[in-house]
């Protein structure tokens, strides 16, 4: 096996992957995976979709936001807003969150 079909079989590997536990997720509420390692899979498959942009699909994880949710979710409005750590996984990746969120609030 070649290297691109190696990564071809990993990119599809990954879609189904997070395909899967992201309609788990939001759907079922049934979830099937932590969320560090849906966010690790989500990274890896954006890393091979830049270094290979011809394997980025429309239907792609990357490419689309979530699923629709459950229907027996309520609206909640919160009356502290909730923020994202915007998948920090690191100490340099967290203070460059946190100068952001300061330059907002």
């Amino acid at each position: 096996m070649t290297q691109i079909q190696s990564q071809v079989k990993r990119t599809e590997e990954l879609r189904q992957l997070l395909q899967q536990a992201s309609y788990a997720y939001y759907v079922l509420d049934a979830p099937i995976m932590e969320d560090a390692v849906y966010d690790q899979l989500y990274r890896e498959l954006q890393q091979l979709e830049i270094q290979y942009p011809e394997l980025t699909t429309p239907d792609s994880p990357t490419q689309r936001v979530g699923e629709r949710p459950a229907t027996q979710f309520t609206s909640v409005r919160h009356n502290i807003p909730l923020y994202s750590l915007e998948n920090a996984f690191n100490i340099s990746e967290l203070q460059a969150w946190e100068q952001r969120w300061r330059r907002q609030v």
